[in-house]
């Protein structure tokens, strides 16, 4: 079932998600609903949701990357075992930098430096414990949907570092006034 996905405004996004006690079929199937409302965003494509951002403050979020070869993988109960201090601006295959956006705020981009590599421990959806590194776009994924399970959205990080927040509308930018 493709499930609502919350906006800015909605309080599930500034609270701190809880850990996932046990993996249970009510479990199995938020994960589920959550990996088939991830796959369904087409304006815009996601490449991340936490649920958070469907209004369940769990510790559970989907990656769906097929580029680096992340196809709908599933992370419950994630913890950061080492994260670099080097931090980039992803950028893709033709060498332009990658704004990050958020499904809860469609259409609104902005650049964010991210740790270069983060490696996280987390339980798929069989229980099973993994640790595992991203690098690159993929450490940007991890780290932006770890953020949500603890209250932060990418704009927080604009606001803090004075960074432009840029509005797409069709295939016009505009710069949005903060303040």
């Amino acid at each position: 079932m493709i499930l609502k996905i919350v906006d800015i405004k909605h309080p599930a996004l500034r609270k701190k998600s809880k850990e996932v006690v046990k993996i249970d079929k009510k479990i199995k199937s938020l994960v589920s609903d959550m990996k088939e409302t991830l796959l369904s965003q087409k304006d815009p494509e996601g490449v991340g949701l936490a649920a958070p951002q469907v209004g369940k403050n769990l510790k559970i979020f989907i990656m769906h990357y097929p580029e680096a070869g992340i196809i709908t993988k599933e992370v419950i109960n994630p913890k950061v075992i080492s994260i670099s201090k080097k931090k980039i601006k992803p950028k893709n295959k033709r060498n332009e930098n990658i704004l990050e956006g958020c499904l809860s705020i469609p259409h609104f981009y902005g650049p964010i430096k991210r740790a270069s590599k983060i490696t996280i421990e987390y339980q798929n959806i069989e229980g099973e414990k993994i640790k595992e590194q991203f690098s690159g776009f993929p450490a940007q994924i991890v780290q932006h949907e770890m953020d949500h399970l603890i209250g932060v959205i990418f704009v927080d990080h604009i606001l803090k570092n004075k960074s432009p927040l840029y509005h797409i509308k069709g295939n016009e930018w505009e710069e949005v006034e903060l303040t």
